[in-house]
Order: structure tokens, then C-alpha cells, then sequence
């Protein structure tokens, strides 16, 4: 009883439909893969035995993984999986994903989990070629997971120092530089940051010198060195600057929007390191009745397309975010092993959230 109960509920084999037919295993194979060269009669009673059997044809996995490639892309964060459809700058990076797989035939697996359990599980067991890292938080982790898989990987915007990984980028400091710059020009000499995070501790709240000074992630730690390069060379004390570190999202953010704008002096700018910031403070200062740019200017980073439709547009730091997407997918699917460390440029997009310093004090 327990066989035939065992023999019950085993899947349908081809080998199962062959006999069935009275055909070879090859001759059903045939049918199912290179059916042109299987006679018309025989490709119907290997169908009709399939259909009788309630056998769906063979597990493409199986002959993927004969073939020694899946062609699929697995896109990794260890952010919840909404991650890729909530947050601006990875809706635009999978774009160019999108795009680049696409063109290639290539399919995409989202790979993400909220506990370090799960995530270790999701990474060992997605069928793809390789994998794309968002390393947003938890980074160092999802490198090694990825690492063990011993296929390849290229991380986007990785945070740490270490040139071994295989990564596309931009210049983070350079573009803090060009932030600070034009709001220099624009005559502005009391400035605030609306930071990301300096470690992964979930640490938000004004971040003080020694914080800045101990932060692990190069991201944050080289835009703020890049507004206070030319801080520095205006003369302003950059250990004046107030700081906010936020986690990127809309709590913290707000928090720290009211923060700057309840204690001391009010700025005249704000430098915020991601246009997801300076989205969530632009909705803050039209609830609060501050004019932008009058009372206030801010800047962005990243060149999200939200930010061209925001209420003034957002002046911002552009990303090449999709070409990012696109030269990421290359690299997994052309892998040679040249790729190590990219750097793409970024530029200043000028709209109507920042303009001339009103010097009312």
C-alpha cells in the first residue's frame, strides 16, 4: 500500500509518457524540444499520453542547468523586497536593468529578505547566472552570501572601501563638491546636511564630529567631505555645519528637517544626499509655509525623475542610474573578469529649488 501510495504522488516522468506511447525516451524528448524532426502522427501520440498522464513537458531548469547557464539575472538586496518599487533610485536603476535583459532575452529574479536567515537562503538557492547587488544597508553581508555562490557579481553604489569588489559607481565626492559649489555661488553661507547613514547601527539624530569621523560607509562619509571641501575653502567652519543622520526614508527625514529647522538659526540651504530626501523636505516646507527657494534652498542626489515634477523642481546631483543598470547586466552577461571598480561621472541639474541667498540677518 505504501508503494502504490508513493507511486501516486511521484511527478510524471517523461520516461513515463515514452511507455505510455510506446515510444523511445528520445523519440519523446524529440517532441518536446525538436519537434520538427518527429513524425506528425507520433508528436500527437506523445501528446495525447501526455495530456492522459497530466504531464506539463520537461523542467526548463533541468535543461538550463545541463547547458550550464540559466540565462537570468538575479538582483539582490537585503532591503524588503518593495525596495524595488518604493524607493526612487532603484525604480530607475531597474529600469536600465530591464532594458539591458531585455535586449539580451535575459530574465530577472528579485532577490531580497528582511531577516539575514532568509536572505542567505534566497541568494544560495535563485537558478541565475549572477548576480546585481543594491548595496544599500547591510552590504558586507550580501557581498559575502554572493561571494559564496562563486558566480558572478557587480554591486551598485557599494559603500565600503575595498577594491576587490567588483562595483559601478560615481564619484560621490565630486559630487558633493558640485552641490556645495553652486549654493556657494548662489551666495548662500549658512548651510545644513540631511545625511544617509554613516554605519549600519540604525543610528539617526544630529551626528556629531567624532560620528562623522568613524563612519564606515565611504557614500556618505566622501558627499559630506565633498560639501565641506568647498565649504572650506569659502571659509565657513565646517564644524558649525549642523549634520542629521537619517535612515533615507520619510520618518527620519522629517525628523530631521524639523530638527534643523527648530534649533539655532535657520539655514538658507540644505545640502540632503539623496533626492528622496529632498523630496520629503520639499512636501515639509509646503506644509510648514517655507517658501523654496525664497526662505530656503535644497539640493538633491541622484537626478530621480520625481524630482522634475516636484513642487518647485528639485535642483539635484544626476546619476547615470540607468546606464548603470545596463553596464551592470553587461558585465554578468559578458563576464571575463576585467570589470573591478567603475566610476561614472555625475552632473548638476539646475531647476527652481535653489537661488540667491537673502541675507535677512
Amino acid at each position: 500500500m505504501a508503494r502504490q501510495a508513493a507511486e501516486a504522488i511521484r511527478p510524471v516522468r517523461l520516461a513515463d509518457v515514452a511507455r505510455a506511447a510506446g515510444v523511445s525516451h528520445g523519440t519523446a524528448s524529440n517532441v518536446f524540444a525538436r519537434p520538427e524532426i518527429v513524425r506528425q502522427e507520433v508528436r500527437e501520440r506523445v501528446h495525447a499520453a501526455a495530456m492522459k498522464l497530466g504531464y506539463a513537458g520537461p523542467d526548463p531548469k533541468g535543461r538550463l542547468l545541463r547547458a550550464g547557464k540559466v540565462n537570468a539575472i538575479g538582483v539582490a538586496t537585503a532591503e524588503p523586497l518593495s525596495y524595488f518599487f518604493d524607493d526612487p533610485f532603484a525604480r530607475v536603476v531597474m529600469s536600465g536593468i530591464s532594458q539591458a535583459c531585455d535586449a539580451t532575452g535575459a530574465g530577472i529574479s528579485l532577490v531580497s529578505a528582511a531577516n539575514n536567515e532568509h536572505l542567505a537562503w534566497n541568494i544560495q538557492s535563485a537558478l541565475v547566472d549572477g548576480f546585481i547587488v543594491f548595496c544599500v544597508e547591510g552590504g558586507s553581508r550580501l557581498v559575502e552570501l554572493t561571494r559564496e555562490r562563486r558566480l558572478p557579481f557587480v554591486a551598485l553604489d557599494f559603500a565600503f572601501d575595498d577594491e576587490t569588489i567588483a562595483s559601478i559607481g560615481v564619484d560621490d565626492r565630486a559630487g558633493g563638491q558640485l552641490a556645495a559649489r553652486h549654493l556657494v555661488e548662489l551666495g548662500h553661507r549658512d548651510f545644513a546636511v540631511l545625511a544617509m547613514p554613516f554605519a549600519d547601527d540604525d543610528v539617526t539624530g544630529p551626528a556629531s564630529q567624532e560620528r562623522v569621523g568613524q563612519a564606515i560607509y565611504s557614500g556618505t562619509r566622501d558627499r559630506l567631505l565633498g560639501y565641506f571641501d568647498v565649504l572650506a575653502e569659502q571659509g565657513i567652519d565646517t564644524t558649525t555645519v549642523p549634520i542629521f543622520e537619517t535612515q533615507n526614508d520619510e520618518a527620519t527625514t522629517r525628523a530631521g528637517i524639523e530638527y534643523l529647522f527648530s534649533h539655532g538659526e535657520r539655514p538658507t540651504a540644505i545640502l540632503t544626499m539623496s533626492d528622496r530626501m529632498a523630496l520629503v523636505a520639499l512636501d515639509w516646507f509646503s506644509e510648514s509655509g517655507i517658501s523654496v527657494p525664497g526662505d530656503v534652498s535644497i539640493i538633491g542626489f541622484d537626478g530621480v525623475p520625481e524630482g522634475a515634477a516636484s513642487r518647485p523642481p528639485l535642483t539635484t546631483i544626476a546619476q547615470p542610474m540607468a546606464e548603470m543598470g545596463r553596464r551592470a547586466v553587461r558585465a554578468i552577461l559578458e563576464h571575463d573578469g576585467s570589470l573591478m571598480r567603475e566610476v561614472m561621472p555625475v552632473e548638476l541639474t539646475v531647476r527652481r529649488s535653489t537661488g540667491p541667498a537673502i541675507q535677512l540677518r
